[in-house]
């Protein structure tokens, strides 16, 4: 697989790690002077703002922005890292349809662990009754099948999954 045409695609549940991963491989690779370009769900989805809600045809939306951002960037000889829930079948489905060179990476998380970390406050909002949208608590988050690469959190910090990560891409 050519590395500067690949997608490297983080997905978990929320609060499993994925975009602190996903920035400290960014990082790392600009420290080496590797070129690299970071797109994550939820900057899409604040960029956008009100126009992208939580159902499935808006999350479908924030998917489809993601693989033609990272197949830009890898047509310009630039590989990407994406950090998304992807929680559906669907929209895992399509990212492997429409990236050619994709590597999916599976950032494991107990839900109950997700929640405890709750950077954002999601889960507490969710067991409020706020939102009723999070995935891993209004509806269950599936893991995908066949990841090519799995990352647990809960067993080792954020440095060590992100070297695992490193070692794995070999970079």
């Amino acid at each position: 697989m050519n590395i500067k045409s690949m997608t490297i695609w983080l997905l978990g549940p929320t609060s499993s790690g994925k975009t602190t991963i996903a920035n400290n491989v960014f990082k790392n690779l600009n420290k080496k002077k590797f070129p690299i370009m970071h797109f994550d769900g939820d900057e899409i989805r604040n960029f956008f703002g009100k126009d992208f809600g939580f159902n499935e045809t808006n999350r479908m939306k924030v998917i489809e922005t993601l693989v033609h951002l990272s197949l830009k960037s890898n047509n310009s000889g630039i590989p990407a890292i994406v950090s998304a829930l992807t929680a559906h079948e669907t929209a895992r489905n399509y990212i492997k349809t429409k990236i050619p060179n994709l590597l999916t990476i599976y950032v494991k998380c107990p839900i109950s662990v997700c929640a405890e970390r709750d950077p954002k406050g999601l889960y507490k909002q969710a067991s409020s009754g706020k939102i009723n949208t999070l995935i891993g608590y209004n509806s269950k988050y599936i893991p995908p099948k066949k990841p090519d690469f799995i990352i647990n959190t809960n067993k080792k910090n954020i440095k060590q999954c992100t070297n695992e990560l490193l070692q794995f891409l070999s970079l």
